[in-house]
Parts: C-alpha cells; sequence; structure tokens
C-alpha cells in the first residue's frame, strides 16, 4: 500500500485530530494526544498547520507528528501500524532526509513512544537513547475526591457571558507558572476556537483568600479513552503549599465529567518535584521512556 507525506490543509487538520483521538488506548503508551495538537493552537490554526505531518496509508492516517521546536518531533502512531515494518521503514526514511521537510540535519530528536517497529529501527540505525521522561495515569472508573481549592472552568460560553475576570486569572497564573509563558488572552481565544478545545477544559484554582494559585488545561479524546492535562501550573508566589496536587486531582475531576477513563501526564523525569505532586494526587507512575536523538 503506497504511504504519503503531506502538510495538512487547516481542514484536513481535523481529521488529524480524530485519527489521534481514536488512537488513545487505555494500557497503551502515553503518546501524542489531540490535546497536544490542542495547546499548540495558541499559536494559531494557520501557524499549527506549518508544525504538523501527516502519514497516510492508501490514504488513510496513520501516524501524525508535531513538530515542537525546529529539532524535535512528537509522533502519533496507529495502533494498526504500530508493528507493520514497511510503514516504519518509510517513516524512517522522512525522519532522517532534510528533503523530506519533516527534521533538519544534524542532531534531533524524536518522541516515538507507540509504534514497536519504528522503535526497534531507529535503535538499529543509531539513534540514542535521550532525556528520559515518567508518565503517570489515574484511573477514573470512581469518583474524584474535593481537591481543596474551588475551581472555575474558563470556556468560551463564560468568556462571551462576560467573565473576563477568569480569563484573566487563567493567563496570569501560567504567566507566573512558567518564566518563558507566551500564553496572551489572545492566544488563548485561538485556542479555544480550535476543534480540539471543544473537549477541553481551562480550570483555574482559588485558595481561601479567593487568590488565583493554579491552573490546567484539560484534552479529552473522546468517552472511554485516556484524556491529558496539558498545561498544569502553580503560580509562582504560591508554591509549596499543596497546590500542585490539589489542581491536578481537579483535573481527574474535570476529564472524569467529560467521560475520559483516565487521566494521563508526562514530565521530565529529573522534575522529581512535580512527579511527587501527581504521585500524591493518585497519578500511577508508569515505566520511564525516552525519546531518541540522532547524533552528529
Amino acid at each position: 500500500m503506497p504511504v504519503t507525506l503531506e502538510t495538512p490543509t487547516v481542514t484536513a487538520l481535523d481529521d488529524a485530530v480524530e485519527a489521534l483521538s481514536s488512537w488513545q488506548q487505555e494500557g497503551g503508551p502515553v503518546q501524542l494526544h489531540p490535546g497536544d495538537l490542542g495547546w499548540n493552537s495558541t499559536v494559531g490554526v494557520a501557524e499549527r498547520v506549518r508544525h504538523v505531518r501527516v502519514w497516510r496509508r492508501d490514504g488513510e492516517i496513520c501516524a501524525v507528528g508535531l513538530l515542537d521546536g525546529p529539532t524535535l518531533i512528537r509522533l502519533g502512531i496507529a495502533p494498526v501500524v504500530g508493528d507493520n515494518e514497511p510503514f516504519a521503514t518509510r517513516l524512517l526514511a522522512d525522519l532522517s532526509d532534510p528533503m523530506s521537510g519533516v527534521l533538519p540535519a544534524g542532531s534531533v530528536c524524536v518522541e516515538a513512544r507507540a509504534g514497536s517497529a519504528l522503535r526497534r529501527l531507529l535503535t538499529a540505525h543509531g539513534w540514542l537513547d535521550d532525556e528520559p521522561w515518567t508518565p503517570l495515569r489515574r484511573d477514573l472508573s470512581e469518583a474524584v475526591e474535593d481537591c481543596g481549592l474551588r475551581i472555575e472552568v474558563v470556556d468560551r460560553a463564560r468568556v462571551a457571558d462576560g467573565h473576563l475576570e477568569l480569563l484573566s486569572d487563567r493567563v496570569a497564573v501560567h504567566q507566573a507558572a512558567f518564566a518563558r509563558s507566551t500564553l496572551t488572552t489572545g492566544r488563548w481565544h485561538a485556542m479555544a476556537s480550535a476543534s480540539p478545545y471543544h473537549r477541553a477544559r481551562c480550570l483555574v484554582g482559588y485558595d481561601a483568600d479567593d487568590t488565583p494559585v493554579a491552573a490546567v488545561t484539560v484534552w479529552s479524546s473522546g468517552v472511554g479513552r485516556p484524556g491529558l492535562l496539558e498545561p498544569l501550573g502553580v503560580h509562582h508566589d504560591h508554591r509549596g503549599k499543596g497546590h500542585g496536587k490539589a489542581i491536578s486531582v481537579a483535573a481527574a475531576a474535570a476529564l472524569r465529567e467529560l467521560g475520559a477513563s483516565s487521566a494521563t501526564v508526562c514530565t521530565p523525569s529529573s522534575n522529581v518535584g512535580a512527579v511527587a505532586a501527581y504521585a500524591s494526587a493518585g497519578y500511577r507512575e508508569l515505566a520511564p521512556v525516552r525519546d531518541f536523538r540522532r547524533p552528529n
């Protein structure tokens, strides 16, 4: 079957989002999620399209890649081709050839947590282990406990109804949590207008003094499938008070309301504080995973 590589149109991008959603499976790897494309939509849909690559086999989407910076691509691979050697061979060829328009020459990284055939080929062709990441998953078959913070949902309807202070708080907490944040109210609107956000929510957590102290965006991939936390942050002036755990619990509750089977997140293993906060909120550590790095 012929395999093609394309940069999707804006319309075709929605097909890629739905394909990624269908590949999220309980017990499977925490791989590229529609929420990753959703969060990337803060740059606007037209710009986001430039960062996406789609592989089709006989016309059907079988792999989606998100260019997360100039030297890293994050892959989602359909389970049906996960162990397909010919398909993996084509993927490897496109990842290795700078003329394909996927990755440049030199040292680059590939996040390939699914696709056993591709992982074998990357290793066989001299790609090395990069930094370890720790996936965590919380089962949502049971009701989620109260998190201890007052939680407000930020969505397009509430913002349109005049609750602009919620959006301001959501953006302010994110900016205070991440030193290199580029999130603005305009970028939030761009994200909220994109198709993945139709199954997503932003949450802001307020402490007993009614101060916004933590925020998270949660992304569903459909009823009965794993959901994703991306991103989660605590205001730098309010750390060390358990707010990371609290907003992680609130995220799990929101995903359960959206019908998700589990709440998942993946964080650098070196960020031991984040791993501990998720674990304290009922997220179970899974085996560490590593990206693949091609040396110069």
